[in-house]
Parts: structure tokens; sequence; C-alpha cells
């Protein structure tokens, strides 16, 4: 397997845990939060789809589905089209209200279809890019994608223990 089908089988194992996380949620396995700081199921999926989105959108040079898709209006969060939760408050936490689980599992699976076709024109050369000199050292794409992954699973594995806390506290 290259690079260019790792990546790609790491990023097509993401649609499947959402969907499963997703299927039946109700609004109080969506929205409930173990305290007032903690992040509730809906928020956590959201937020791992939303970085996905805006990071590989931006590795492609392309509009993020969220808006290219209208997947904003679908979701009508009182939020900017441009939030992806990173370093929200309880009180932006909180607006990330979802009445359909199924939004989530849509959202998901357009994603993937996007970051399928940057993957697709993946070589070395891209993934040796730099795309923030802001580190020591500095970060490549292929270091971006690795680290979309690493919080996209470890946010995932973080929902699926609420979920289960929710769903035995019943």
């Amino acid at each position: 397997m290259d690079t260019r089908g790792l990546l790609t089988d790491a990023f097509h194992r993401l649609p499947p845990l959402v969907r499963h996380l997703a299927d039946g949620a109700d609004d109080h396995l969506l929205h409930t939060r173990l305290d007032e700081d903690a992040n509730p199921l809906a928020w956590l999926l959201w937020h791992t789809i939303r970085v996905q989105d805006a990071q590989v959108a931006e590795l492609a040079g392309r509009e993020q589905v969220w808006t290219a898709q209208r997947w904003v209006d679908r979701f009508g969060l009182q939020l900017d089209p441009e939030d992806h939760g990173y370093g929200h408050v309880r009180e932006q936490v909180a607006r990330v209200r979802v009445t359909d689980p199924g939004l989530l599992v849509g959202y998901q699976d357009a994603v993937v279809a996007m970051v399928d076709d940057y993957l697709a024109e993946v070589d070395a050369v891209e993934l040796g890019r730099v795309v923030d000199e802001g580190y020591d050292p500095p970060v490549t794409a292929g270091v971006r994608l690795v680290s979309i992954l690493g919080d996209a699973y470890q946010h995932l594995g973080q929902a699926g223990y609420l979920r289960g806390i929710l769903e035995r506290s019943r």
C-alpha cells in the first residue's frame, strides 16, 4: 500500500464511525453534557467533521463543503459560517443543536468525498509542501493530514465513550 492508499483508508474509516455514533441518537444522546463544560455528542461529531472539512479544503485550495454544498444552511446553527469549534466556550458549544443525526452522517460523507478528490491528486511533492512555517520543524501537508486524522480519531473515541455512558445511565 502506498501513502495515498494509506491516507485514503484512514479517512474512509471515519464515516462508519460517525454513522455508528449518530445512528438512532435522540435529543438526550445528542445534547446531554456530563457537566456544564463538557462537550455533548452532537458537538463532538460536528466539530470532528468541520475540522476535516476546513483543514483539507485549505490544503486543497478549495471552498469548504460546509459552505459550497450549503451544509451550513441545512444545520442552521447560530454560528459564524467559518466556525469549526476550536476554542468554543460553553455558550458556543450549546449552540450546536442537531435535530436530525442524519445531517452529521451526510455531512461526513460529503467531506470524505472532497478528501478523496484531494487525495487523488496527492503525490510526494504535495505531501512535503510546507503549509505552516510557524512551527519547528515547519508543518507539511502530510503532517497536517496525519494531525487531522489524529484529532478525528480522538474526538470520535470521546464521542463513543460519552454515548456509552449516556446509554447506560438511562
